[in-house]
Parts: structure tokens; sequence; C-alpha cells
């Protein structure tokens, strides 16, 4: 099948920007470590500046930043100049982006930074630029070319200072330790804020809406069970309150498949043991994942006892927004 031009063209962007940033392995050099050294070791903020796309992919990376453990926020270099220097602070980083290293809104600020004696990390294409030069750790992002057919548009460049943005954020995090719960907090909104944050004890049923029966019922009384609750399983417990098993949706078919009288059957015989379980405290998104993995909907929890203290249904996880 033939490509299109405009296939063709936007197959020789990616393949462009795919060896722009496969460029950038060979880059990573000493001052990476030393560029994560001084904001490791940063007692303010990272302040992230560039100037027109480079100031787009400098916002980003403040973000980023900013959501993985580092605090970090952008200032345009113009404000800065202008009267936004002021939101610079002596315990601060100042990360610069800048293709050529030459940008005069950014090579303005250097006196004030050293002033200052704030330290600047720079991230530039050129090795030998001002900004280099001038800058306590330096972070190569150069490319052979733009994607651009007239090598002028910064698409290839910025890519590649986005990616080493990015680069730069996993290193800051894995260094730290930062963990799915420290993330989650900077995240509370939306779905995967819910994700991270809401666990089992947050969404599941207890006290009158925990279904169970005990071990020797007969399979009617189960049955009824199961439809009081409205959760499509009951738990079975022992003797001493411990969960042996569970009699669910899926159960039933399989009794009516081979039982001719279920009149005469007690729920030991058909249950499923010892059954699935989940403990409270753990992440609502680690439940979503033992139910996808064992392809069921429903889950008894229970305590350091194993003891039956609540019951999780798949729709209480899709109505809470973990799914």
């Amino acid at each position: 099948m033939t490509m299109s031009p405009l296939r063709e063209s936007a197959l020789r962007t990616l393949q462009i920007e795919q060896a722009a940033i496969g460029g950038l392995q060979g880059k990573l050099d000493a001052q990476f470590d030393c560029a994560c050294e001084l904001i490791l070791a940063c007692h303010g903020r990272v302040v992230v500046t560039g100037m027109g796309k480079s100031g787009h992919i400098a916002g980003k990376i403040a973000a980023t930043l900013a959501s993985t453990g580092t605090p970090a926020f952008f200032v345009h270099p113009g404000e800065a100049s202008h009267g936004d220097l002021g939101m610079i602070t002596r315990s601060d980083v100042v990360l610069a982006l800048s293709n050529s290293g030459e940008t005069a809104e950014v090579t303005a600020l250097l006196p004030l930074l050293k002033r200052l004696g704030v330290p600047l990390i720079s991230m530039t294409g050129r090795t030998h630029s001002t900004l280099a030069r001038h800058a306590e750790a330096h972070l190569d992002s150069g490319v052979e070319r733009e994607a651009c057919p007239l090598d002028l548009a910064p698409t290839s460049s910025t890519t590649a200072a986005l990616a080493l943005g990015d680069a730069l954020a996993v290193a800051l995090l894995e260094a730290r330790g930062f963990t799915a719960e420290d993330f989650a907090l900077s995240h509370p909104g939306g779905t995967l804020g819910k994700r991270l944050l809401l666990r089992v004890k947050d969404v599941m049923h207890t006290g009158k809406r925990l279904p169970q029966v005990s071990l020797g019922s007969p399979l009617r009384d189960a049955l009824l069970e199961i439809t009081r609750k409205g959760l499509g399983f009951t738990c079975v417990i022992d003797d001493q309150g411990r969960l042996a098993g569970v009699y669910t949706d899926g159960d039933l078919r399989r009794t009516l498949d081979q039982h001719q009288d279920l009149r005469t059957l007690c729920v030991d015989e058909v249950m499923t043991r010892p059954g699935k379980r989940i403990a409270a405290n753990v992440l609502a998104a680690e439940a979503v994942h033992l139910m996808e993995e064992s392809k069921i909907t429903a889950l008894a929890v229970v305590d350091d006892q194993q003891r039956p203290i609540g019951a999780l249904h798949m729709h209480d996880l899709l109505v809470s927004g973990v799914i």
C-alpha cells in the first residue's frame, strides 16, 4: 500500500525526533550528576526559565519536577528582568533553557543570578555558548538537525529538551525515594488521585452490608444472603469467625450444572476455598488488579486474623473513580 505524502512527512519527522532523543544518551556525563546534586542540595525551589518554544518546554519541566517531589515553578525571563526576579531567592536553583544558549532575555539574568549567588543549571544545544559557560552544570540537549525541512522551526531540539527534562525529573524522583503515595498527595483530584489515595477500607461495605453465613449452613441460606446483600457473593465463616471460603454467583452456576437437587446441599460442599481476600489498608487500585487478574467482581476484606470485616465489589470501585 502506497503511503501518502502527508504520512511520509509525519514518519520522517518522527524518525528524526526519535534519533534526536537517542542521541542524548551519549551526552549524559558528569554534568548531569552535578545538576542532580545541585537540585538535591537545594533548600528552596527549582526556578525554570526559557523564552519562546524553550519557555513552553521549561514550563512543562517545572510542572513535572513539582509533581515528582522537586518543588519547582516557571518564571518568564522577560518578566524576571522587570520585577519577577524577586521570586527567586538565594536558596533556589535556576534551570535555564535556550537551544542557542545566547537568548538575550535569558543571558540578561546572568549578572543578577551571580550577584545573588544562585546556582545555575543550563540546558542548551551548544556547549560553548554564553549560558553553558556561566553555568555550574550544563546539560547538552543538542541535536543534529530540526525535523523542520527548513531546519528552522524548533522541533527536534524542543523534543530533546523535553526528554532530557523528564530524565532529570525521574533521576531526582528515584534519588529521593519518591513513592506512589507521595505522588498522590500532589495529585488529589481526578482519577489519578483517587487511584493512588483511596484504600479498600474507604469503599468497602461493612456491618449489616457484609454478607456472611456459617460453615454448615444450608445452601438456601447462602443464596438468600447473597440476594439480601446484593454483592454477588457471601463469606462463609468458621466457628472462630475466620473466613473459610466464599460462595459466589459463579459458584451457583457451577452448582446448578453439577447437582440435580440443591435442597440437600450445604454451603461447605460447593463453596470456593479459601476464597480471594484482601486487607482493608491496601490501595483500592491493588484490589482492582487482583479482581482483574482473578476474573472476579467481588472480594472479602479480612483483618489480621483472617476474619471478614468488609466486602468489596467492582461496582464500588467504578463509582468511586478508581477504575
